[in-house]
C-alpha cells in the first residue's frame, strides 16, 4: 500500500504550484493582452499628432508615401503643419538620400481634402523591421485614413516600360513574404484586422480606374500610364541579371526595394490603396559578356548599370507630373 500524503507535504510543495501558476498566468496574459499592448502604443503616436494639429488637420482622409526623388509631391499642399521623424514617438528615421524624413498634414487638390505625406520611406534594408517601416500606416488608420497613395522609384523588367512611365500597380509578388518576412507575422492586432487577410485584390479596382481618368483628363500621352505588377526584394545591392531574367519570368513588370510592406499593412487595416511606381531605369535581363569562346556574346551587354543618383534625377524630371496626377486623383477621390 502507497503511503498516504499528509498535510505537511501539500503545505512544502504550496510555494512550487504557486510559483508555476504565476508563470503559466504571466504567459497567458502576454498572449492574450498583446492587441492591448500594441494598442497603447499607437494610441500614443496618434494623441502625439492630434494635440498638435488644429482641427481643420487632425482627421486626414489621404495618405500619400513619396518615394526616392518624389518628396517634392508636398510641395502643392496648403496650410502645411510639418513634423520631423525623430520628434514622432515610435517613428524612426530615414536614412536615404531623397528622403527628406518628415510627415506633413496639410490641404490638397481644388477640393482641399485633408492629406497626411511622408517625406521619405523606412526600409528594410536600413536594418528596420517591418513592423518598424509600417508603424505609420496604423497611425494613419488611427487618424481617420480611408485611402493610401504609394509611390515609389522603380526598375522596369518588361520592355513594354520605359523611362518615366508611370506604373499603376495591380498585383504584387512579394519575395521577402514567400520567405516568411511578412509584416503581419506574430500577434494579430485584432483591434486593427483579422488574422488572415485576403491579398487577391491589394490595390482597389475602383482607385486605379481612377488614376487612368485622372491621366486622361490632364491629357497625359497614354504610353505614359500602364498597369504594372510590382516584385518586391530587400535590397540594398541591385538584382542580379539571372535575378532579373527570373523576375521577368514568373510575372514581374517593375522591381523595388519598397511599398509592399506598407501595402500588406494598409489591406490589414481596411485602408484602400493605390500604387503608382515611376520607372526611373531599365533593368539589364541579358547574359552580358560570355568569357566561354565557344559561346556567342549576348545581345545587351551595352545595358546601362542601375544607380541611385539616375534614379534621384529621374524622380526630380517627372515630379511635375506626378504632383498633377495625384493631386487629380485625390480630387476625383473627394467627389465620390
Amino acid at each position: 500500500m502507497p503511503s498516504q500524503i499528509n498535510s505537511q507535504d501539500y503545505t512544502n510543495w504550496r510555494p512550487f504550484w504557486k510559483k508555476i501558476n504565476k508563470k503559466k498566468k504571466k504567459i497567458h496574459d502576454q498572449i492574450y493582452n498583446a492587441d492591448d499592448a500594441s494598442i497603447k502604443e499607437f494610441t500614443v503616436t496618434a494623441n502625439y499628432l492630434r494635440a498638435r494639429l488644429p482641427p481643420g488637420l487632425s482627421t486626414p482622409k489621404v495618405a500619400i508615401i513619396c518615394g526616392s526623388g518624389l518628396g517634392e509631391l508636398a510641395d502643392v499642399i496648403k496650410d502645411k503643419v510639418e513634423f520631423a521623424y525623430e520628434d514622432i514617438p515610435g517613428f524612426v528615421s530615414s536614412t536615404v538620400q531623397g528622403h527628406v524624413g518628415k510627415l506633413v498634414f496639410g490641404l490638397l487638390g481644388d477640393k482641399r481634402t485633408q492629406t497626411v505625406c511622408m517625406l521619405g520611406r523606412f526600409h528594410f534594408y536600413e536594418g528596420y523591421t517591418l513592423k518598424q517601416i509600417t508603424f505609420p500606416i496604423r497611425i494613419f488608420k488611427m487618424l481617420g485614413v480611408e485611402v493610401l497613395i504609394v509611390t515609389n522609384a522603380t526598375g522596369a523588367l518588361s520592355r513594354d516600360f520605359k523611362v518615366g512611365t508611370i506604373g499603376v500597380i495591380s498585383d504584387h509578388i512579394s519575395l521577402p513574404s514567400l520567405v516568411g518576412n511578412n509584416p503581419l507575422f506574430g500577434p494579430n492586432v485584432s483591434a486593427f484586422g483579422t488574422r488572415f487577410p485576403p491579398m487577391s485584390d491589394a490595390y482597389d479596382y475602383n482607385l486605379r480606374v481612377i488614376a487612368f481618368k485622372a491621366a486622361k483628363s490632364l491629357k497625359f500621352p497614354e504610353e505614359n500610364l500602364k498597369e504594372a505588377i510590382y516584385t518586391f526584394y530587400c535590397g540594398p545591392s541591385f538584382e542580379t541579371r539571372a535575378e532579373a531574367r527570373f523576375l521577368k519570368l514568373i510575372g514581374g513588370d517593375l522591381l523595388g526595394m519598397s511599398t509592399v510592406p506598407e501595402v500588406i499593412v494598409a489591406r490589414h487595416c481596411g485602408i484602400r490603396v493605390l500604387s503608382l511606381s515611376l520607372v526611373t531605369c531599365m533593368i539589364a535581363i541579358g547574359k552580358g559578356k560570355c568569357a566561354d569562346p565557344t559561346e556567342q556574346i549576348s545581345d545587351d551587354i551595352k545595358e546601362p548599370q542601375v544607380n541611385h543618383e539616375e534614379v534621384l534625377r529621374i524622380g526630380k524630371e517627372r515630379t511635375s507630373d506626378m504632383q498633377k496626377l495625384i493631386g487629380t486623383i485625390v480630387d476625383l477621390i473627394a467627389s465620390i
